[in-house]
């Protein structure tokens, strides 16, 4: 694992590559059925609030030092910490497996070759990334970031250029599902974030610039979902791209952009995966799941995600909440403990509520609320039921 620490610039470039992703474009257009005006406020308001977690979460490790897993078990102590990152891994094994299906997808659709052998392709280029390593990428990053910043552009001219009708798909959604859509994509970082702060040379500033570039490109991802359904009449990226004349361009995009996004769930994955599997490194274990990854993608179907979406929020939103509670307001650990019994409990019942609230139309969506009370929750807790060194003021 490469000790270099990281410049706001660098900071800046992966959480660039993370937005530009095909999964946020397929998922902005679920949100045609609101509109451009509601459906744009849906996805700022979403971004906004899951961007706030994500620059708390990425703060803690950047102030700690320690990865995004290692910083759980702080609050959940170090083996009741463990329960999350088993979690994580498999949650981060599932988005690479998700993130190489809907690459190969797309560029089959551009270039009939066959998906497996696109699953192969973009999978390979995913291990070659990672085997380069997050602070060793320098130029061939930066070369990869322009080309996709320009070629997304000329995406965007692209579906503007299909017609403008306005028309609206008939499928219905709330304002607050499109809300929760556009939160759970910020909110599938908040265990991952951690992993690229702790190294950062200015630790605050590095949280906010990751924040800020990853908040603004998703949008923009979302954006260009939406208006796809919206002006061009599809869903259908591909579909788009061929109509555009994107033929090699598109495939670009699809290609890189699946790559630099993917690369951070498979990197992720390794270093959390560190925390209870000390045989192998977390560069092995990050080759390892992106090549199950490549398998998963070749054998299984991928197309709806939204499920798997809400269940990563029901997971981390009430885990985030119950760190951030502890880390900034009541200022307590665990890293001496086993286990923080306080602390599971309250994630448990926040759990339960996230997937109580999914049964209602909140007009907030379910994030918000669940982390408000799994907060205040916390607090609670702590104050009812304080561990000896809590009354020592420890």
């Amino acid at each position: 694992m490469e000790k270099k620490k990281t410049s706001l610039f660098d900071n800046g470039l992966i959480w660039f590559g993370a937005g530009v992703s095909i999964a946020e474009i397929l998922t902005g257009t679920f949100l045609a059925p609101l509109g451009m005006q509601k459906g744009l406020l849906a996805i700022l308001a979403g971004h906004v609030i899951g961007g706030i977690f994500f620059f708390l979460c990425g703060l803690i490790s950047g102030t700690t030092g320690d990865s995004a897993m290692e910083a759980a078990g702080r609050f959940y102590g170090k083996k009741g910490g463990l329960l999350f990152s088993v979690l994580n891994v498999l949650q981060l094994a599932g988005w690479t497996a998700i993130m190489i299906y809907d690459g190969s997808v797309s560029a089959a659709g551009i270039w009939s070759v066959g998906r497996w052998i696109w699953c192969i392709v973009i999978g390979g280029l995913i291990i070659v990334w990672i085997c380069i390593g997050i602070t060793n990428l320098g130029k061939v990053s930066l070369a990869a970031m322009i080309a996709l910043l320009g070629l997304t552009i000329v995406l965007c001219f692209a579906i503007m250029g299909q017609g403008g009708g306005g028309v609206i798909p008939a499928e219905v959604i709330s304002f607050g599902a499109a809300l929760e859509l556009s939160v759970s994509m910020p909110l599938s970082w908040l265990p991952v974030v951690g992993d690229y702060t702790r190294e950062a040379e200015e630790p605050v500033m590095a949280s906010l610039v990751s924040t800020i570039v990853y908040s603004l490109v998703s949008c923009w991802m979302f954006v260009i979902g939406m208006a796809a359904a919206i002006f061009a009449g599809t869903s259908d990226i591909t579909t788009i791209m061929i109509r555009a004349g994107l033929g090699v361009a598109g495939l670009l995009i699809i290609v890189f952009s699946t790559v630099t996004t993917t690369f951070l769930d498979a990197f992720s994955a390794g270093i959390s995966a560190e925390t209870f599997i000390g045989k192998l490194s977390g560069k092995t274990m990050a080759v390892i799941t992106a090549a199950a990854g490549i398998v998963c993608a070749i054998a299984f179907p991928m197309d709806d995600i939204t499920g798997f979406l809400y269940l990563i929020g029901s997971v981390f939103a009430p885990m985030a909440a119950v760190m951030i509670t502890d880390f900034f307001i009541l200022k307590k650990n665990a890293e001496n403990r086993d286990y923080d019994v306080r602390n599971l409990a309250v994630w448990l019942v926040g759990f339960i509520l996230y997937r109580i609230f999914m049964r209602v139309d909140i007009p907030v969506g379910y994030t918000l609320p669940d982390i408000v009370i799994t907060m205040i929750l916390t607090v609670t807790v702590h104050r009812l039921i304080p561990f000896e060194e809590d009354k020592k003021g420890n």
